[in-house]
């Protein structure tokens, strides 16, 4: 599974028109099940978010975990992630986990860090999804989990 981890002020994703979850400091997770993951990397993925040192301590330092501060998260579906740019201008997205799959691995990441402890919020799984967030800091972090 990839993710793309965003540390944020605040964050929302909006559907149709109307706002389906948010988040206030914490974290948005682009998350992206890829071809052949396991049912176990969720709960991977989930702990390596909740406990990423990214948020400042008392002295300014990224010292802090998700766990730690007490965020929240606002999970977003994003297939993009398994972008193949290699060759070509149009990206190929193969290595993609097919959607139903995909679905229930990207749900099965939010219940993990709910399980944690950490508020979670999502978006809505295929929809077109406008996403919105304040980036703080900015802090921007790749995360790929294999096995």
């Amino acid at each position: 599974m990839k993710a793309l981890v965003q540390r944020v002020s605040e964050a929302s994703v909006t559907v149709d028109g109307e706002v389906i979850g948010r988040c206030g400091p914490g974290l948005l997770v682009l998350a992206c099940a890829m071809q052949g993951d396991s049912t176990a990397l969720p709960a991977k993925l989930a702990a390596k978010i909740a406990k990423l040192r990214i948020f400042r301590d008392d002295e300014g330092r990224m010292n802090r975990s998700l766990i730690d501060t007490g965020g929240g998260a606002l999970v977003v579906s994003q297939f993009t992630l398994a972008a193949d740019t290699r060759t070509g201008n149009r990206p190929g997205f193969s290595y993609a986990a097919p959607p139903e799959i995909g679905e229930r691995l990207y749900l099965a990441l939010a219940e993990e860090l709910a399980m944690l402890g950490v508020p979670v919020e999502t978006g809505r799984f295929g929809a077109d999804m406008k996403v919105a967030l304040v980036n703080d800091g900015p802090v921007t972090i790749p995360l790929e989990i294999t096995g």
